[in-house]
């Protein structure tokens, strides 16, 4: 109708302008959503990156509230990492020295202007026992030159300090050890060559010396090869089925002028039955001789060793013991005596020796063999030392 056009025309023209808008609203809800699928991609993609680092990983937003965290970070600190979305950081951050983490990211969000990245070394507590990180805080500035958070990582330092400390201890111990020996070899060579020895028998006692000193040290050179070796897995392993009473009888035989020259009894209970393991013959010989050894040098003169070599078919073990009427080891030396240089204090006086023996006798029988140590003390009343394996099949 020619007469309602003049009405009609602005509703039409209304019509398509929200007709119009409604697509573009359209649009841009879809944009949106696509936007949101991507930004929770992200954040999924970053929670899975987050929770494949050993490190433990806080990123806080600019309430200093918990945005994400991976699951290293929830054990340092004991907190529920599904529940711990959106809550304060200091609420999170209790106990175990946590509080001061906690005061440094609210610090560091709100000096970002100044400074974008702190390093720190942090002390926390586990159950008493101290543990050092090192953690670092990094402000997150986001598209608009805006502040968006704070990133922390923090890397347990614990243990490669710890093994820092104990490279340092075990140079320490070489060198003392190794100065011992060839002291004595210098000063009895310096004496020969300035003719000092002027009769045979003298010079004799020099050569005599020096050899037993010479030796000490290349035992002193071997023992430490050889726990190097089968800790880093690079020892060569010859392992067949051997007979413990044949390596005994040889272990003995070498040990008999030791206990004579000390007028010690030296007791052979080693069954006639022959008892087979599954062992490298050598590593086995060197285990049992460092037992049997020891107890001689740690026993008084006039003493009894006793070597005992049993088989238990309940347990399908093989049972070696050497048991002493020596001077026994203290309960607080007990826990120390398998570490590397460590000499009872008690007894440093009465035989010498590097303190790795035991220490050698444990890698080969536990490390090598899978088999276990055996270790009964009591002072005053002598010291059993043993291992068992397993019988060969």
């Amino acid at each position: 109708d020619p007469e309602l056009t003049p009405f009609l025309t602005p509703v039409r023209e209304r019509i398509d302008l929200l007709v119009t808008k409604n697509e573009n609203l359209t649009v841009q809800k879809k944009n949106l959503e696509i936007q949101l699928r991507l930004a929770d991609a992200q954040r999924r993609q970053s929670q899975i990156m987050l929770q494949g680092i050993s490190d433990a990983v806080i990123v806080t937003d600019a309430f200093d509230e918990m945005l994400m965290a991976n699951p290293a970070a929830a054990a340092v600190f004991g907190f529920d990492l599904a529940a711990s979305s959106k809550k304060p950081i200091a609420q999170l951050l209790t106990g175990k020295g946590g509080e001061r983490l906690a005061a440094d990211i609210s610090e560091m969000r709100k000096n970002h202007a100044r400074t974008n990245r702190r390093t720190a070394e942090y002390q926390f507590d586990f159950d008493g026992k101290p543990r050092l990180f090192s953690v670092s805080l990094s402000c997150v500035i986001d598209n608009a030159d805006q502040f968006a958070g704070v990133v922390t990582m923090l890397h347990d330092r614990t243990r490669e300090d710890d093994i820092s400390q104990m490279k340092t201890d075990f140079v320490s111990h070489v060198s003392h050890e190794l100065r011992t020996p060839l002291s004595s070899i210098k000063a009895y060579a310096e004496l020969l060559v300035d003719g000092e020895a002027t009769d045979d028998k003298t010079r004799a006692e020099f050569y005599h010396i020096i050899q037993a000193e010479a030796d000490r040290l290349s035992r002193l050179i071997d023992n430490i090869l050889n726990i190097s070796r089968i800790e880093s897995g690079m020892t060569r392993v010859h392992k067949k089925a051997v007979a413990l009473n044949g390596i005994m009888k040889q272990v003995m035989e070498v040990a008999m002028p030791s206990a004579r020259d000390k007028q010690i009894t030296l007791v052979d209970n080693v069954s006639p039955v022959f008892f087979s393991v599954e062992a490298d013959r050598d590593m086995i010989y060197q285990a049992a001789l460092n037992l049997l050894s020891n107890a001689i040098k740690y026993t008084p003169a006039g003493g009894t060793v006793r070597v005992d070599l049993t088989a238990d078919e309940e347990t399908n073990e093989v049972t070696l013991l050497v048991a002493d009427t020596g001077v026994g080891i203290p309960p607080e030396a007990m826990k120390h005596l398998f570490e590397k240089f460590y000499r009872v204090e008690q007894n440093k006086s009465m035989a010498k020796g590097s303190g790795l023996g035991l220490n050698l006798t444990r890698q080969i029988i536990e490390g090598v063999h899978k088999g276990r140590m055996i270790v009964r003390s009591e002072v005053g009343k002598g010291s059993t030392f043993g291992f068992a394996l397993p019988i060969a099949a």
